[in-house]
């Protein structure tokens, strides 16, 4: 069966959620992001007590005083080194499922992602440019790395929609994976050129496209904290929009809601979350399609239920999935986007299956 002529909208049969369900599933992204945070602080080559983690956090909260008990080198571990690394796990996973979401729900099409859109490797060429110019010594929204990153970024996503739908056609699924893999393929060789005609920051550039969360300072996270606030904000302010958009552009036009201009403004919050977060960890896959298919299946298709939640779920996984990356091979590192795509890869062959198969 074809693929494009079988893709169904992004409610698949889906039943309907009650209120309720939704409010026990933002406890639960809570509780995930929480647990995932103090594990992720507690474990490593020096282990720490869980119990003392927590009280070490709460020690940090404004009106409380509470000893932890830790010894100062321990607090310097918890503080220099993990926390800050745990934190941006949680922004940069927040922020690649958000973006995901958002992505799903602009194109009604479930499989639209930062990295199968091209915009990864849009965003990859921007900061790869902006590395090997030695351009990225800003600070929060002034370091150019981003910015170049999300000057790619937007240009892939307009150019893979433009394929996909080139006479005002739906996008089809087929027709924007294989816009998204041409787009990636085209900017992948583009920076690959780059790459080699600066050798010096060969490694470097390399062991970024692999996906990393190798932070030791608080500067990463200073850094894509701007970008994670303004663009979760708009996100989860657009989900409503995105749900009217879903019964159609004339009923939606009927309502109040522009279209257009409620897509240039999802596409633009998106691709710049996407950019921001790929800057600091590089090309992270999967995150845009596994976080947000497993809450619809769990939480129900509504955006205003999807998106928030997927930022909350995609930042626990992320964070999760760097604790296997920096454990599993102690003391040697795997690229966190190899955990990812080990994960991501067969739940993406399973999505696909199941379109085929409708």
């Amino acid at each position: 069966m074809n693929v494009a002529a079988a893709t169904p909208p992004l409610t698949e049969h889906l039943p309907p959620r009650g209120p309720h369900l939704g409010l026990r599933w933002f406890g639960a992204g809570l509780g995930a992001v929480s647990v995932v945070a103090v594990i992720g602080i507690a474990f490593g080559p020096v282990r720490i007590a869980p119990g003392a983690v927590l009280l070490e956090l709460f020690d940090h909260v404004p009106g409380l005083d509470i000893d932890s008990g830790l010894s100062a080198p321990a607090q310097a571990i918890v503080w220099d080194l993990r926390a800050p690394r745990v934190a941006l796990g949680l922004l940069v996973g927040a922020m690649l499922a958000g973006s995901g979401a958002t992505y799903q729900g602009v194109f009604r099409n479930p499989l639209a992602d930062p990295y199968l859109l091209g915009v990864a490797a849009g965003a990859g060429l921007g900061a790869t440019v902006a590395i090997v110019n030695d351009l990225g010594d800003g600070v929060g929204l002034t370091d150019a790395v981003p910015m170049f990153a999300f000057a790619g970024a937007l240009v892939a996503v307009l150019a893979s929609a433009t394929l996909a739908a080139p006479r005002r056609h739906a996008t089809s699924t087929t027709a924007l994976v294989l816009a998204g893999v041409a787009i990636a393929s085209f900017l992948t060789a583009v920076q690959t050129y780059v790459q080699q005609r600066d050798t010096e920051d060969l490694r470097k550039v390399y062991t970024w496209i692999l996906g990393r969360l190798s932070t030791s300072t608080w500067s990463e996270v200073q850094l894509i904290a701007p970008y994670a606030v303004v663009c979760g904000i708009a996100m989860v302010l657009l989900a409503g929009p995105l749900d009217v958009l879903a019964v159609g552009e004339e009923e939606a036009a009927t309502l109040g809601v522009r279209p257009a201009r409620v897509r240039v403004v999802a596409l633009a919050a998106a691709s710049l979350a996407a950019a921001a977060a790929v800057s600091v960890s590089g090309l992270i896959a999967f995150v845009g399609i596994v976080v947000p298919h497993a809450v619809r299946r769990v939480a129900g298709v509504s955006h205003r239920r999807v998106v928030p939640l997927s930022m909350l779920f995609g930042g626990a996984f992320l964070a999760g999935a760097d604790i296997v990356a920096r454990t599993l091979r102690s003391p040697a590192e795997l690229p966190i986007g190899v955990v990812t795509a080990f994960i991501g890869a067969p739940f993406f062959l399973q999505i696909l299956r199941r379109q085929a198969a409708l």
